[in-house]
């Protein structure tokens, strides 16, 4: 055992006091705190005024084209929206009402006389005042808006705007459809009574019957349903190139003199996977971080409560088939170490495990669907799957104990046979040089007693 401790004890600090793991470590934090923070902090920046010419010859649409850019139809069809598809706060209004008054102010209307112009001369001298930099924009409102092809025609030097471009569309529209109800003498406030949703409060029911809220589950799942599957393919490579790198070295002719084969393989396995758990921790705890800073920036009431509860026993059984998953992939990929000369060749022999684990993470979108179906138990129960499916399933809705107990003994099963297997082949392969092992001979060094 002391020489078992050793080894991992080796691997542990080969993997961990590599630049390129602080780097790999920080470097995933640093993404995800960019990719959260950077786009806000773009669209915050406030650009520079869009001057727009209105040419409305009925000088009907124009006027309702403005009050719905004004700061409080934004800000009112702003709250509507946000009613509608979650819960509301203060913290959100006065966030809107922000953003509101901002986006108002990039729009400064340009008084441009109805029939000063008409046909190409208008916009000839439309355009001559883009070019001149009077304006940045203009919209030709067609006389008669029920005409047939009766088109609005939109014109701007910031074609690339595109939320601006849309919001302003959109209030088109909405001006447009209020001028067409009012000249059929139908109240809009009428009509948007009767046309509006239906209040749906939709929510899932736990094993124990009880009512819980879903609307975090499939973010969560996939986050670690994701991070599990990356985690794995990083370290069961990481086996695989150590490996190689001792059999391209011919230090393994060294260590078997200090350590049975079985000893050091095991070792490698347990001191790379001891590794892959810290590295897991620090994204998880960073990932708590940056949510808890998430939170308290955008109002965090409504973060905190869309994050499924995750209790203690939850993450005892992430461990657990993480550890499970790591020693199946690990193992394998040793295999495909003990059989080849280089890592080149590692990388080819190393996309067939991978796919696996890229196939379990398909199917965890299947089990977030519906964790009760045949599907979903089979996928979270099978070797190879049952790593990322479980775990993912176990978020989505707690399975029966009896079934989260199956699926860690089959795979605890898988572990046994694939270490066995891959200590018959590693004793021989580390001592084998030159050519890549062929499958008969692979078979006959199982068969070796």
């Amino acid at each position: 055992m002391r020489k078992f401790f050793a080894v991992v004890r080796h691997e542990y600090k080969k993997v961990v006091l590599k630049w390129s793991f602080l780097i790999a470590t920080l470097l995933l934090p640093f993404l995800a705190a960019c990719f959260a923070i950077v786009p806000a902090v773009i669209f915050s920046i406030k650009g520079e005024p869009t001057r727009i010419a209105i040419v409305d010859p009925a000088g009907k649409i124009g006027p309702r084209l403005k009050a719905n850019l004004s700061s409080d139809k934004m800000l009112a069809k702003a709250k509507r929206a946000a009613e509608d598809s979650a819960k509301f706060s203060t913290s959100q209004s006065d966030r809107m009402e922000q953003s509101s008054k901002q986006f108002v102010e990039s729009f400064i209307f340009v008084d441009y006389p109805p029939d000063a112009n008409t046909g190409d001369e208008l916009r000839r001298d439309l355009n001559e005042k883009i070019l001149h930099g009077d304006i940045e924009a203009y919209l030709i409102i067609p006389r008669d808006i029920y005409a047939a092809g009766a088109t609005f025609e939109y014109r701007s030097r910031k074609a690339g705007d595109i939320m601006s471009g849309e919001t302003f569309r959109d209030a088109l529209n909405d001006a447009v459809r209020s001028q067409r109800l009012a000249d059929a003498n139908i109240s809009e406030e009428k009509l948007d009574q009767l046309s509006s949703d239906v209040e749906l409060d939709a929510k899932g029911i736990n094993e124990k019957g009880e009512e819980k809220d879903t609307s975090g589950v499939m973010v969560a799942s996939f986050i670690i349903g994701l991070m599990i599957y990356i985690t794995l393919a990083i370290y069961g490579q990481a086996i695989m190139g150590a490996v190689v790198e001792e059999k391209e070295t011919r230090i393994a002719e060294i260590l078997f003199s200090s350590a049975r084969p079985f000893e050091l393989m095991l070792g490698k396995l347990v001191g790379v996977g001891l590794a892959g758990l810290t590295q897991l921790a620090i994204w998880i705890g960073t990932a708590t971080v940056l949510i808890g800073l998430l939170a308290a920036r955008l109002g965090g009431e409504d973060i905190v409560d869309s994050i499924p509860s995750i209790s203690p026993l939850m993450i005892l059984y992430f461990l657990i088939f993480f550890l499970l998953g790591f020693f199946i992939y690990a193992s394998i990929f040793a295999l495909i170490g003990s059989m080849v000369t280089t890592v080149q060749e590692g990388g080819q022999f190393a996309f067939p495990p991978i796919m696996i684990l890229l196939i379990g993470f398909y199917l965890s979108f299947a089990v977030i669907r519906d964790p009760n179906s045949s599907l979903s138990f089979w996928a979270s129960i099978a070797p190879f799957f049952a790593p990322i499916t479980m775990p993912v399933r176990i978020l989505a809705e707690m399975p029966p104990l009896w079934q989260i107990a199956l699926s860690m003994l089959i795979n605890a099963v898988a572990i046994v046979f694939l270490v066995w297997l891959t200590s018959r082949v590693y004793r021989v392969g580390m001592l084998m040089y030159g050519k890549r092992a062929t499958i008969p001979e692979v078979w006959k060094w199982i068969r070796q007693a």
